[in-house]
C-alpha cells in the first residue's frame, strides 16, 4: 500500500496560511501599516484603488531595510521582532509572527522600495505568487513603500467573495482610523482612488479624535486618566447625551495595539449605568497600558484578541475609571421625576399620569385629601370619562355595537377589516387612540387592531423612497436658507459614494470642499422634529450598519432613511395623523413588517377577549 502523506507545496501551503491573515483590503492594509509603525515612521501614506482590489501602497519614513532583509521580508516566520520563545511575553510592537509578508506575497503581486540612511541605494523587490520575480538595487527616498497590486489574482474564489467597494472600503477606513488614533504623535494620510480623505498631521489625542471622528465630539469629550499598581488608564469618553444607535467609535487599545473585548466593553456599558437609552452606545477612546508579562497576544493571528492574567481585576478598574471621569466632569444624571421629559411631552390638554388606584375615585368623589397636583377642569373631564359607565352591567356586544368601547367615546373613520385580505376598508365612524405614545389602537369589525407606529411608519417610508429611487426622483422641499453640512472624513467618503441615490430620495445635497456640503432641499415627507443635518447624520448611520447580504444600494439607502425619518416612539399625534398612518400602512404591499422584521401589527379577536375576562 502507498503513502498517502505528503508535504504541501510551499505555495500551497503559503495560501493556506494566507487564509488566516488576509482575509479582505483591510487586513492587508493593517499589516502593512504596523510594520511601518514597528518601523520608527513618523510619517505614513495610506493609497488604495478601488476599495484596495486594484492597489494598496504604503509609504514611510521609517528605518528601511538592507538588501537581505529586503528579501527575507518575504519568508515566512521571518521576524525581526522576535528571537526565542519567552521574548512573546515581552511584546511592544505591532507585529511578532513574520507571517505577514509571505503571506501578502502569496495572494498578490508586491512590489518593495526601500532605503536605509546609510545606504546610497535602495533595493526593489517584486515578488508575484511567492516567487521572486525582480530582485535588484534601486534609487529609493529614506524608508520604505511596499505596493499591492491585484490582491487574490490567483485565488479567483476568495476574490469572488469580496464585498462591494463600499462595504470594503469601510473596512479599510476603519483599520485606518485605529492606528491613528493608537499614534497620535504621528503623521498620517489616506488617498482612495488619489482623492485624499485624511490628513493627519502629529498632535495630542484629543486632537485626533475629533479630526477622525468630527468637529461636533469636541465639546462631548470626557478625559479618562487613572493609574494602579497594575495598568495605567487613559484616553477620552463621551457624554451621555452623545450616542449613537450602532457601534464605531468604542475602541480599546492595550499597550497601543487596537483589541476586541466583549467583556471590558461591558465594563464601560456598566460606568455608563442609568445615563444611556436602551440599545444605544457611547464614544470611548480608551488607552490600557500593562506589563506585557500581564498579558497574552499569541491567541489569534490578527492580534485583535488577548488574554489578561486577571480579567476581573481589569474589569472593574475600568469600571471604577469611567465612572470616576464622568462623576468628576459633572456628566452623571440627575433624577427628576417632576420633569420626566415623556411627561412634559405630552399637550396640555391631556390628564397627569394617574394617581394609584385606589385614590381615582375618592378623587373624582371629592374626597381624596391627600397632597394634590395642580388640576384642570379639562384634566377632570378625562378622569371622568375614563371611569364613567364602571358600575354599569357588562353587555355582550351585539354584531354591529360594542357599548363597552361606545361609552369610551371611541369612533373611527375609515376602518380596515382584517380577514384574508386585511385590505377590505370599512367605514365604522370610530376613530383610532394612542397609548403610551408608541401604540395605535385601531377598531375592526371582529376586534381591533395594535399597531406599532414606528414599524408602520417605517414600512410605509421604506415603499415610498424604493419607489422613488426605482422610477423617479422623489419632491424636493427646498430651504429657504441652504445649510452647511461638516463630516467627518470617514462619512464624507461615504455620503460624497452615495450622493447620486441620496438626492433621488428628495434632497438637494452638493459638495462643498473637503468634508463639507450644502444643503438646498430635503425631502418633502415628515421628518419627525428632526434638523436636516441630523437627519443626514442618522441615515449615514443606519446606511453603515446595514449589512444585510444580498441588499442592493436602493433598497439599503431607502431602509436608512426610512429609520431615519420615521416617527418614533414616545411620539405623540394627532387622530388625522394616526388615521393617515392606518390608511397608508394597509395600502403598501407588503403591511406586516417594518424592513427590520418587526411586526406593524397585532390583531385582536372579540371572541379571544371574551374568553380571557370569563376566566
Amino acid at each position: 500500500m502507498t503513502n498517502i502523506i505528503q508535504l504541501l507545496p510551499e505555495s500551497v501551503a503559503n495560501q493556506i496560511a494566507a487564509g488566516e491573515v488576509v482575509q479582505r483590503p483591510a487586513s492587508v492594509v493593517k499589516e502593512l501599516m504596523e510594520n511601518a509603525i514597528d518601523a520608527g515612521a513618523t510619517q505614513v501614506q495610506l493609497s488604495v484603488r478601488d476599495a484596495g482590489k486594484t492597489l494598496i501602497q504604503v509609504v514611510d519614513n521609517g528605518c528601511g531595510m538592507s538588501e537581505t532583509d529586503a528579501r527575507m521580508c518575504f519568508e515566512r516566520h521571518a521576524t525581526s521582532k522576535i528571537r526565542e520563545a519567552r521574548d512573546l511575553f515581552s511584546i511592544r510592537t505591532m507585529g511578532f509572527r513574520g507571517e505577514a509578508m509571505a503571506s501578502i506575497a502569496a495572494v498578490a503581486q508586491v512590489e518593495l522600495r526601500t532605503r536605509r540612511p546609510e545606504d546610497e541605494l535602495g533595493t526593489r523587490v517584486v515578488i508575484e505568487d511567492s516567487i521572486v520575480k525582480v530582485y535588484e538595487p534601486c534609487q529609493a527616498p529614506l524608508g520604505t513603500s511596499v505596493a499591492v497590486r491585484n490582491l487574490f489574482y490567483n485565488v479567483p474564489a476568495r476574490r469572488n467573495f469580496l464585498k462591494s467597494d463600499l462595504v470594503e472600503m469601510r473596512h479599510i477606513l476603519e483599520e485606518f482610523q485605529r492606528i491613528a488614533l493608537a499614534h497620535p504623535e504621528f503623521s498620517f494620510s489616506l488617498y482612495h482612488n488619489d482623492q485624499e480623505l485624511f490628513h493627519l498631521v502629529a498632535g495630542n489625542l484629543r486632537t485626533r479624535i475629533v479630526k477622525v471622528f468630527g468637529e461636533a465630539v469636541n465639546k462631548k469629550l470626557v478625559p479618562v486618566q487613572e493609574e494602579t499598581e497594575i495598568l495605567s488608564i487613559s484616553g477620552f469618553v463621551g457624554k451621555p447625551d452623545y450616542f449613537r444607535k450602532s457601534r464605531g467609535e468604542q475602541l480599546f487599545f492595550v499597550n497601543r495595539r487596537f483589541i476586541r473585548s466583549p467583556y471590558l466593553h461591558h465594563a464601560v456599558m456598566s460606568a455608563y449605568e442609568g445615563m444611556l437609552p436602551s440599545d444605544t452606545y457611547p464614544l470611548y477612546v480608551l488607552f490600557l497600558d500593562i506589563d506585557p508579562s500581564r498579558i497574552d497576544v499569541n491567541v489569534h493571528p490578527t492580534k485583535q484578541e488577548i488574554k489578561f492574567d486577571d480579567e476581573r481585576l481589569v474589569y472593574n478598574y475600568l469600571k471604577v475609571a469611567v465612572r470616576h471621569a464622568l462623576g468628576i466632569h459633572n456628566v452623571t444624571p440627575t433624577l427628576d421625576f417632576e420633569q420626566e421629559p415623556a411627561f412634559l411631552a405630552r399637550p396640555t390638554e391631556w390628564p397627569e399620569m394617574p394617581s394609584p388606584p385606589e385614590r381615582v375615585a375618592d378623587r373624582l368623589r371629592g374626597e381624596y385629601s391627600g397632597p394634590e397636583r395642580p388640576t384642570t377642569e379639562s384634566q377632570l373631564r378625562h378622569w371622568q370619562r375614563l371611569f364613567e359607565g364602571l358600575d354599569t352591567p357588562d353587555i355582550l356586544p351585539s354584531k354591529a355595537t360594542d357599548p363597552l368601547l361606545e361609552k369610551a367615546d371611541l369612533s373611527t373613520e375609515n376602518l380596515v377589516e382584517i380577514g384574508d385580505s386585511l385590505l377590505d376598508a370599512t367605514k365604522m365612524q370610530r376613530t383610532p387612540y394612542q397609548i403610551h405614545g408608541q401604540y395605535i389602537i385601531s377598531h375592526i369589525k371582529s376586534g381591533f387592531l395594535l399597531i406599532d407606529q414606528q414599524a408602520a411608519s417605517e414600512r410605509i417610508l421604506y415603499e415610498r423612497y424604493l419607489e422613488a429611487l426605482r422610477q423617479q426622483p422623489a419632491a424636493v422641499q427646498q430651504l429657504l436658507f441652504p445649510k452647511n453640512l461638516d463630516l467627518s472624513p470617514a462619512d464624507a467618503a461615504l455620503l460624497r459614494s452615495i450622493l447620486p441615490e441620496v438626492n433621488r430620495l428628495g434632497f438637494d445635497i452638493a459638495e462643498f470642499g473637503g468634508n463639507a456640503f450644502v444643503i438646498h432641499g430635503i425631502p418633502a415627507v415628515t421628518l419627525a422634529g428632526m434638523t436636516e443635518e441630523a437627519l443626514l447624520e442618522r441615515l449615514l448611520e443606519q446606511y453603515k450598519n446595514n449589512t444585510a447580504p444580498n441588499v442592493g444600494i436602493h433598497e439599503r439607502l431607502a431602509v436608512a432613511l426610512a429609520r431615519s425619518a420615521a416617527i418614533r416612539a414616545g411620539q405623540v399625534l394627532s387622530v388625522a395623523e394616526m388615521q393617515g398612518l392606518v390608511d397608508q400602512l394597509f395600502a403598501c404591499e407588503q403591511p406586516y413588517r417594518s424592513p427590520s422584521g418587526r411586526l406593524c401589527f397585532i390583531t385582536f379577536e372579540l371572541e379571544e377577549l371574551q374568553r380571557r375576562f370569563a376566566g
